[in-house]
């Protein structure tokens, strides 16, 4: 596996915390940890984008933060679980995997050229 694409893995994990924090945070420690969270995911996608192409990064990035966003809210803060929500997201992470599929690095591209 590229170094790149687990960087976006991790940078979405962190983009789950930051966004789940941006609603639920409700004192300094935890504004601080949303912070960080933020900043983390933030550099971790920079990094990715020198390796592969910056489309592909951030579709992946969002995608797998949108889906994880939407799967934690509803474990961990009692959002409505729905058949179409899940469906939905199951076709999300599908649209993710087609384009780390076909996603080649930068470099691979330059080369071709």
């Amino acid at each position: 596996m590229n170094r790149s694409w687990l960087y976006i893995f991790i940078g979405a994990v962190f983009e789950v915390f930051w966004v789940i924090g941006f609603k639920h945070a409700d004192d300094l420690a935890a504004w601080a940890g949303t912070v960080v969270a933020l900043a983390v995911s933030f550099y971790l996608i920079i990094v990715a984008s020198a390796k592969l192409p910056v489309g592909t990064v951030y579709a992946v990035f969002t995608g797998l933060g949108t889906a994880g966003t939407v799967i934690a809210e509803m474990v961990f803060f009692d959002e409505p679980v729905h058949l179409t929500k899940l469906l939905l997201i199951a076709l999300l992470l599908a649209g993710v995997l087609g384009l780390k599929l076909v996603g080649g690095s930068s470099n691979e591209k330059e080369a071709a050229h």
